[in-house]
């Protein structure tokens, strides 16, 4: 009988995400992108206004004021798992402006071991062989101003999702984010970001026969091929925020999030109908050229061994440089592991083609 090291449960795991009902779904597209964002703790849906608005916000895009190019990096897992982010975005005219970015979370050079043991028992190691498991999120991006609010602008994202799992199984997803953002003449800015308002719809397409080979590898673990669909239910973030200038040449913005999803977790505002996670962002600058930021988010009431829950939080750092139309921004985004969640050192570029004007 064949016998598997490490791949039967991972890929029984992992395919087993293609439930009919998903409540989790694609939650590579939630991690967030720009480390100037992530080191505001992700409070930026109702400032954010350059080429990485496609995520955040779309609306945000129309105060692009000349062509723009995103990059990001960082790693996961000591660097098993690796997030890469690209974007770019352009002003249509006064009154528009388009915006495309790829992001793509995958492990690499997984090891197969499904034939390592042939038909007679003998350990072969020449039957190993190396695989990826990667998730792939294409968004399209428009904004438009208003003209019946001065300040008044919305955006929408129409999303493409390719989730693959080496040669075992593979899905394509499509879905719709819709935004809007209120800059008014106090310097009070208002946003609103709607995230899979249509329901993120995935479709899985399992390869039948290595699922067989894997699925019955263990004796009275054979398992049934899942479902083949998955849903994500929508998310909306609700954001507000205001920049204070002090002497011309220092700024301070601050800014606060409400992410609710409609799904009971364990979120610090929980109920039946929707969960609610605030978080809180500031961004200190110098003559618009040094940023310091802070932020903290991700409040989570966390169940304990003795049954007891405890309040855990996330605290985010970051720090900023521009110069011309070079920005770039670093981010660590859960100072001294006070969360359960991911975190890491983020680093991103981002080029405004003004610099070659």
């Amino acid at each position: 009988m064949k016998t598997n090291l490490f791949i039967v449960l991972a890929f029984v795991t992992l395919i087993s995400t293609a439930q009919t009902t998903r409540k989790y779904s694609n939650e590579f597209m939630n991690i967030g992108v720009d480390a100037a964002a992530l080191g505001m703790s992700n409070a930026v849906v109702s400032q954010t206004g350059d080429v990485n608005s496609g995520y955040w916000n779309p609306a945000g895009l129309i105060n692009m004021e000349d062509n723009q190019i995103a990059l990001m990096h960082s790693s996961y897992f000591a660097n098993i798992a690796n997030y890469n982010y690209a974007a770019f975005g352009m002003p249509l005219d006064d009154q528009s402006a388009v915006a495309v970015s790829l992001i793509r979370f995958g492990v690499d050079d997984i090891l197969d071991t499904t034939q390592l043991i042939d038909d007679q028992g003998n350990i072969n190691f020449d039957r190993v062989s190396t695989f990826s498991t990667a998730d792939y999120g294409l968004t399209f991006s428009y904004s438009r101003k208003l003209l019946l609010k001065e300040g008044l602008s919305y955006g929408i994202n129409a999303k493409v999702i390719r989730r693959i799992i080496g040669d075992f199984a593979n899905s394509w997803g499509f879905g719709l984010d819709a935004g809007i953002q209120y800059h008014s003449q106090s310097d009070w800015k208002f946003g609103i970001m709607a995230r899979d308002i249509t329901t993120t719809y995935n479709s899985w397409s399992i390869d039948e026969g290595k699922f067989e080979q894997i699925s019955g590898a263990i004796d009275g673990q054979n398992q049934e091929l899942p479902e083949t669909t998955e849903i994500t239910i929508p998310k909306l973030q609700i954001g507000v925020s205001k920049k204070w200038i002090f002497h011309y040449d220092y700024s301070l913005e601050a800014a606060m999030n409400l992410n609710v999803r409609f799904a009971e977790n364990n979120d610090i505002i929980s109920t039946s109908f929707a969960s609610i996670n605030p978080a809180l962002g500031f961004e200190f600058g110098y003559i618009d050229l040094v940023y310091l930021r802070g932020g903290v988010g991700n409040f989570q009431n966390e169940l304990q061994i003795d049954n007891s829950e405890e309040l855990t939080f996330q605290p985010t750092f970051g720090v900023g440089f521009k110069y011309k139309g070079i920005h770039i921004d670093y981010a660590f985004t859960d100072i001294g592991d006070q969360s359960a969640a991911l975190y890491s050192n983020v680093f991103s570029l981002k080029l405004d083609f003004s610099i070659f004007r």
